[in-house]
């Protein structure tokens, strides 16, 4: 299915750092819970099902993707308020989309 410029203009995707990071150990398959700093926007939280290729201090400082305009989910105990990019491999595991170098955060993609 084909979408026009102005669907995907509805879409805000922006930079964030990760700034905390803990296991949820109460999510129905594994993740991590982020605190990501996305500048005038502020701290967003959200889950991740990430911890196959990553561990806690390795996401913590990186610079990440995630969709911003997207409801609050409930998951469990934690409201997660955007949606972390990532690249779904052939095994099911999610590879992080991430900038090739510093750029300020909260800035939108486009």
């Amino acid at each position: 299915m084909q979408i026009t410029y102005e669907d995907f203009e509805k879409v805000e995707i922006r930079v964030g750092k990760v700034i905390k990071v803990e296991e949820f150990t109460k999510a129905r398959k594994p993740a991590y819970k982020l605190w990501i700093d996305f500048g005038d926007l502020g701290i967003k939280k959200s889950s991740a099902q990430i911890t196959k290729l990553y561990n806690p201090n390795d996401i913590v400082n990186q610079f990440i993707l995630a969709v911003t305009n997207f409801p609050p989910r409930q998951i469990a105990d934690f409201m997660s308020e955007v949606l972390v990019l990532g690249v779904v491999l052939d095994d099911g595991e999610v590879a992080l989309i991430q900038p090739d170098r510093d750029v300020p955060l909260g800035k939108r993609i486009s």
